[in-house]
């Protein structure tokens, strides 16, 4: 498969696969004989994984390092396990932090489909924003 398509069922840019076999995280495409990159349709699941890892914030410097151990073949399963297990523990710890912001959110929508009930607590945070001399100044 040329880089185009697998552009397409990646959902990659060309430059990003490039970019990603130059930093060796995908290996080395074989070249036809006119040397354009030839991809095997396996590397689309790989390929899926890393996007995966990306989307869940893993640093480059980590994927790398899987990658390299993947490479490896039998005996890197250990290290690659643990590296897997120490993002997922950061993945998780991520989701619990948005799921703390999903429920202010959801409060403070509550709020405001109850708008007569509610203390307007936006309001009063907005007259505390307001310069000193503009307090003083409606005050007199």
């Amino acid at each position: 498969m040329k880089i185009g398509e697998l552009a397409r069922h990646s959902g990659l840019s060309t430059h990003t696969l490039r970019y990603y076999e130059k930093i060796g995280l995908l290996p080395y495409a074989s070249r036809d004989r006119s040397k354009q990159r030839d991809y095997d349709a396996a590397i689309l699941s790989w390929i899926a994984f890393l996007r995966r890892l990306k989307t869940t914030g893993m640093p480059i410097r980590d994927m790398l390092r899987y990658a390299s151990l993947r490479e490896g073949g039998r005996g890197t399963e250990a290290d690659r396990r643990a590296l897997l297990e120490a993002h997922r523990d950061r993945v998780r710890a991520q989701v619990a932090e948005l799921q703390a912001c999903l429920l202010a959110l959801d409060a403070k929508i509550a709020g405001y489909a109850t708008t007569h009930e509610r203390i307007d607590d936006d309001a009063s945070l907005e007259r505390r924003r307001e310069p000193a001399r503009a307090r003083q100044a409606r005050a007199r």
